[in-house]
């Protein structure tokens, strides 16, 4: 993998803006991750269980991309709790892309608990002239 493509951030290296505090009292995951480098495209598949297309968000600031997840607990009904050893929360991960990346194709999608990300790299550079003009 071209280490120049994506880079991975820790909490320790987020900016102070996304270190805020949080409103919600839930652990939150760091997913595991694969990223696999292609010819055209970079993929990036995250683990993020119980998550779908309708609690995962995907931001892109700044050449950060963010994952985060907000899993809702289901609880059947008419069960209480004995014993867990599965523990819920929300996931978040960040990673910087570089210049390689095409930021404006990046697709997503989410099947069974597992996202994919789709980044393709950026078509180098093409030669040109540039006019010049008097005065």
């Amino acid at each position: 993998m071209s280490t120049q493509s994506v880079e991975r951030r820790t909490p320790q290296d987020t900016p102070a803006p996304n270190a805020a505090e949080r409103t919600r009292q839930r652990r939150v995951f760091t997913p595991r991750v694969d990223i696999l480098e292609g010819e055209k495209e970079i993929v990036v598949v995250a683990d993020m269980p119980g998550a779908d297309e309708k609690n995962v968000s995907i931001s892109l600031e700044k050449s950060v991309l963010t994952l985060t997840a907000r899993i809702p607990e289901h609880a059947p009904t008419g069960h209480s709790t004995v014993h867990r050893e599965y523990d819920v929360g929300d996931f978040e991960r960040s990673f910087t892309l570089s210049e390689a990346v095409d930021q404006d194709r990046i697709q997503a999608r989410v099947k069974d608990g597992v996202l994919r990300l789709i980044l393709p790299k950026a078509a180098p550079a093409q030669a040109r002239r540039i006019a010049v003009r008097a005065g």
